[in-house]
């Protein structure tokens, strides 16, 4: 078993007035460099999906993989390509991340993978919701990639109706003080980022 990394920065970012969310900084960081400290310790590669500002990752030195089906399609479209470079380069499995999700568990990998399944995704545990599953965070066999692909020229979108179609199952982490997989969607977003970095919101 090899497991590659991937990023999901390739959104249009379009409740952030257009700017790369991925770019943004929390506590003088940029959010896609919280993923990155966050992820490289847990896979055996690391490599980031955009679809744009390519020059601005080069930094990173890390692969970039652009979608490998045009037009924008979600995040689908960066797990498939994901999964293409990892067939290529020899990983069985792929693990994704969305790049505005700073918090993300750091045992992410340790409890999402189960080889009886092919997909593993990630879900919240609270007393409020008790099923609020983050598709974006899964564990994915690379075996998968064709099914995928035909999904997605099939007009498929939606990442949990690509994940029911196969054999898969979530896994949870209780909320605590915060939800660990918030994400960054709005400029007030990131004013709540900001205290959760700092401990000052519960």
């Amino acid at each position: 078993m090899s497991i590659l990394g991937v990023i999901l920065a390739g959104g249009l970012s379009t409740r952030m007035n257009g700017h790369d969310k991925a770019l943004i900084k929390l506590s003088g960081y940029p959010l896609i460099e919280h993923s990155i400290n966050r992820l490289e310790s847990q896979v055996d590669g690391l490599a980031i999906n955009i679809n744009r500002d390519y020059n601005l990752y080069k930094k990173y030195n890390l692969p970039i993989i652009p979608d490998t089906i045009d037009g924008f399609l979600g995040p689908l479209a960066g797990i498939l390509a994901g999964m293409d470079y990892a067939a290529e380069h020899k990983y069985t499995h792929v693990i994704t991340v969305a790049a505005d999700t700073p918090f993300f568990p750091l045992d992410l990998k340790d409890k999402l993978f189960d080889e009886n399944f092919d997909i593993n995704i990630a879900k919240t545990i609270s007393d409020i919701n008790q099923k609020n599953l983050h598709p974006t965070f899964g564990l994915w066999n690379v075996k998968l990639r064709d099914e995928l692909r035909a999904a997605l020229m099939g007009d498929v979108r939606k990442v949990m109706l690509f994940v029911k179609q196969n054999k898969w199952r979530s896994v949870g982490w209780e909320k605590k003080d915060y939800d660990q997989f918030f994400n960054v969607n709005t400029p007030e977003d990131m004013i709540n980022a900001e205290l959760i970095e700092n401990g000052k919101i519960v």
